[in-house]
């Protein structure tokens, strides 16, 4: 707790009746904010009542422990994915990004975010270093978004063109990528160029979007950036999907009724099962990622919208900066996802972390990838991808 707030608090504890937690409508962020920050704080929080200051040692530490467990478990993903060689394919190229942009955004956000929250919540490093961190976070989220639809589409391509499908090379891949990251920039770099703001959080231990001024340029950017990465991203990955499931549902039920003509239980051969449980395994692998993605980015975007195009007297510093926590743990989610659902993750990673005690698949993978390889068709017979 910094010395304003410490003096606050001792004359107010100088009148009788005072509850040391409850804070009084005086207790404001502009009274708890030092006057180092008071020149960018945004005129919006200057009469919000100030959240009590163990929140901020509770975000503080929640930080701490979502931040190590993410950056841990991206970096053993990295780790496993880049070292094993039937997990090195042009799919898990993507897998890969994703997990770096994960580690990139904890890297460069918790740091800071411990330092300010457990210091007591005031932002520490300057209006230039509330910029550089708006900036990495936006990169990181962007970068995520479109990551995962080309996920989304690349199951799209496999699972429903099959062979009519462009298959996945290397070289594609890296194109994605790179087409990811420039994205990512180009929508990232708008506020520090003119177009858009970003600005301290109503709490004072982050910086992110300016989701409180109204101006028409700031706005229009929230609007088109929502627009553009979040209504059009996650649609084309619903259509990907409602496509994948549509085509896996209607082969099966084909291959089901020409057994029944043939009085047998199943036309499939074992590695073709395994081939299509394969790239069914996957798309569920994605589609959970996607679905964490828009827990934890749904209620952020909400709450920009809000701010600048509806009611901006609902966003209070609590309610600005639980959706920033909500979006940064989404970071933490996809180590988890892979170790309970990637068996030849699973596999890899209790071999190199043993005491991790996760039990690897029972059943032997297919020696040509298994569920880690793009197969040409789930409607046709599996063949090895290039």
């Amino acid at each position: 707790m910094n010395q304003s707030t410490e003096l606050t608090a001792t004359a107010m504890a100088q009148h009788g009746g005072y509850n040391p937690w409850v804070l009084p409508d005086s207790f404001t962020i502009l009274s708890f904010a030092p006057e180092d920050i008071r020149g960018f704080l945004h005129p919006h929080w200057h009469t919000q009542k100030s959240p009590h200051p163990m929140l901020y040692y509770f975000f503080g530490l929640y930080y701490l422990v979502m931040g190590s467990i993410a950056i841990c478990g991206n970096i053993i993903v990295l780790r496993i994915f880049s070292n094993n060689q039937n997990l090195r394919t042009p799919a898990n190229m993507l897998v890969m990004n994703l997990a770096m942009s994960d580690l990139l955004l904890m890297v460069t956000l918790i740091p800071e975010c411990v330092y300010n929250f457990f210091l007591g919540g005031p932002w520490q490093f300057g209006e230039l270093g509330c910029q550089i961190h708006s900036f990495c976070g936006a990169l990181m989220g962007y970068n995520q978004i479109m990551t995962l639809t080309l996920i989304s589409w690349d199951r799209y391509n496999v699972i429903v063109k099959g062979f009519n499908g462009t298959p996945l090379t290397f070289s594609r891949a890296i194109i994605l990528i790179i087409f990811s990251w420039v994205w990512a920039l180009g929508w990232s770099i708008a506020p520090l160029v003119g177009w858009g703001l970003y600005a301290m959080d109503g709490m004072l231990g982050t910086c992110s979007f300016d989701a409180v001024t109204t101006t028409m340029n700031n706005k229009s950017y929230l609007m088109a950036a929502f627009f553009s990465n979040y209504v059009l991203t996650v649609s084309s990955i619903i259509i990907c999907y409602y496509f994948i499931v549509q085509a896996v549902f209607h082969h099966e039920d084909e291959l089901r009724q020409q057994a029944k003509k043939m009085n047998v239980t199943s036309l499939r051969s074992n590695a073709d099962q395994q081939a299509v449980s394969a790239e069914i395994r996957i798309a569920k692998i994605a589609i959970l990622n996607v679905t964490l993605w828009l827990i934890s980015w749904t209620p952020f975007a909400v709450i920009c919208l809000l701010g600048t195009w509806g009611d901006t007297s609902k966003i209070t510093p609590l309610v600005s900066e639980l959706p920033i926590i909500l979006s940064k743990t989404s970071c933490a989610y996809n180590p988890v996802i892979y170790a309970l659902s990637h068996p030849k993750y699973r596999e890899a990673l209790k071999e190199l972390y043993p005491w991790i005690c996760i039990v690897p698949n029972t059943k032997k993978s297919n020696q040509n990838g298994g569920d880690n390889q793009s197969v040409s068709s789930a409607k046709t017979q599996a063949s090895e991808s290039t």
